[in-house]
């Protein structure tokens, strides 16, 4: 059988629509190209605003992330300014985004991934009718409770934040709210609500001290295996059945990944600066490059655009993104020998293409560099080495294994609130150039700032679906989601459920029906669901 072509159109994701063509050969995916198809130009929209607009208009790049963005334009003012934070507004930012992240992870995990595993290829998985009982849309168990409770957390960030999501109450120099013991009582219970009937309950099948003590891939298979309650946990029914129906064997990727850190130390960082960031991070930054299992510092100054397959009528050069015009272009027809995407390829200057999210931050924080007092956890940069490198069920395991550590930050924060003390310090705006970034739920977020003239000068924001969802660079190399696609196998040309699941292991995050069709005549072949 010759090659096949097959368009999904689209796969969603948050940030915009996402289309992905596959090339098939004997039922295995043998080339693949990624294209976002929708440009909204937020650094368009900021060039010649106040310096301050983008805490407004930031926020409402993604309906999820807000908090992500708010705080990486904050940061990007307050290094661009040279303000001080008080210790109160770093806890009180941290909280807001560790609130939202919180609230992202059993929506994602529930609203767009477990619903493949309901899907009937997997008729024959005796895990199968337990995952129908729990996973179905709407009608799960586990679904209904997981997309109920995980509106919890960001009641915490409405107490913070005025509201959520689209907040805008962190500010150059701090934030505006001083929050009253009962506000951090009342932020205290609903953390501990989301605790004891979700994480706990629900997910883990123990306590978080249990689970905590888990550190290499033995241990929790030790864990999975000591009591009916993990084995038949939502963890322990997923990484079961993940196995049984082959999640572990296709979704590679690229080998190398980034996390940029997040959580700046309340005390560490109130003087920021673009050259001491990396020192105050609880969570740290940097590269794991798999190949030569080394880990690295990451530098924002190595950060490159290429727009060689990009509808952008700027220069095919790798450049930074400060260098950037942003001039889109008119002709946006698809053209996978040259340009097919509004996304840029984004690339590290030395290493090349990086995968980011939580799988990345995970095998970062399993790194020794960075500074002795900086979180490290080795448990899934051992999973990742058992497994002999990266996959779609790994990049889930990666994702929900962070819900525990977020969560022991989130008390953290509301622990060391100094009420009486200081929330915010009125800065000196001039101009200058700053780089705010962290980690959103979905991976490596960063926002530059130019400001000349008391106006912004240049704007620019490099989200996580831009490391992942970017199109091939000049040397024709993939993007991370194009060649984790490489091999995946796809049983239904029709109805190319695999393919899905790579996609959505990156968390290419909009739940929708969409359509199989013929590339060449437009004749739809089947409609399937691929969340």
């Amino acid at each position: 059988m010759g090659t096949q072509i097959l368009d999904i159109s689209p796969v969603g994701r948050v940030e915009g629509d996402l289309d992905v063509r596959v090339e098939i050969e004997d039922g295995q995916v043998v080339n693949a190209w990624t294209h976002a198809e929708l440009f909204r130009g937020f650094e368009v929209i900021l060039r010649g605003k106040d310096p301050q607009a983008g805490l407004i208009v930031t926020p409402r790049v993604c309906g999820i992330c807000g908090a992500s963005h708010l705080t990486s334009a904050a940061w990007a003012l307050d290094t661009a300014w040279g303000t001080e934070v008080p210790r109160n507004a770093i806890l009180a930012r941290n909280l807001g985004q560790l609130a939202e992240t919180l609230q992202s992870i059993p929506r994602y995990f529930y609203g767009l991934f477990a619903i493949d595993l309901t899907h009937e290829k997997y008729r024959h998985s005796p895990y199968y009718p337990e995952a129908v009982k729990r996973f179905s849309a709407f009608t799960g168990k586990s679904y209904e409770k997981g997309i109920t409770l995980s509106a919890k957390p960001v009641e915490i960030y409405a107490l913070f934040g005025g509201q959520w999501p689209h907040s805008s109450y962190m500010v150059p120099g701090g934030v505006m709210c001083a929050p009253t013991l009962t506000d951090v009582t009342r932020a205290w219970s609903i953390l501990e609500f989301f605790r004891r009937n979700w994480i706990e309950e629900v997910w883990l099948g123990c306590s978080l001290e249990r689970y905590e003590e888990i550190r290499t891939y033995d241990d929790f298979m030790a864990w999975l295996n000591e009591k009916p309650e993990h084995w038949n946990s939502d963890l322990g029914l997923y990484w079961r059945m993940g196995l049984d129906i082959g999640l572990d064997k296709f979704g590679a990727g690229v080998g190398r990944y980034i996390s940029w850190g997040y959580l700046p130390h309340e005390t560490k960082y109130q003087k920021p600066t673009i050259e001491n960031r990396n020192s105050a991070m609880i969570m740290k930054g940097g590269v794991y490059d798999s190949f030569s299992d080394t880990h690295t510092a990451m530098n924002q100054e190595f950060v490159r655009e290429n727009m060689t397959h990009s509808w952008y009528e700027e220069s095919e050069t790798d450049i930074h993104p400060l260098d950037r015009t942003t001039k889109p272009s008119p002709n946006n027809k698809k053209d996978f020998n040259n340009a097919y995407s509004w996304s840029t390829a984004v690339l590290h200057q030395n290493q090349g293409r990086l995968e980011a999210g939580p799988l990345a931050r995970q095998l970062v924080a399993g790194g020794k560099h960075g500074e002795s007092w900086q979180h490290r956890d080795e448990f899934i940069l051992d999973v990742f080495k058992k497994m002999r490198g990266a996959n779609v069920h790994l990049r889930q395991l990666a994702r929900m294994h962070e819900i525990v550590k977020l969560y022991r930050q989130a008390e953290h924060c509301l622990r060391e609130f100094r009420l009486n003390d200081d929330w915010y310090i009125k800065p000196t705006e001039k101009d200058g150039r700053g780089w705010g970034a962290t980690e959103a739920a979905r991976g490596a977020l960063c926002h530059w700032i130019d400001v000349q003239g008391g106006k912004i000068k240049n704007y620019q924001i490099i989200t996580p679906g831009n490391w992942n969802i970017g199109p091939r660079d000049s040397q024709g190399m993939r993007g991370p989601i194009e060649e984790a696609l490489i091999g995946t196998p796809v049983q239904n040309p029709t109805d190319p459920i695999e393919v899905g699941h790579v996609a959505r292991s990156f968390d290419s995050c909009l739940v929708c029906t969409v359509h199989a069709h013929d590339a060449k005549t437009g004749e739809e072949l089947a409609r399937f669901r691929t969340a």
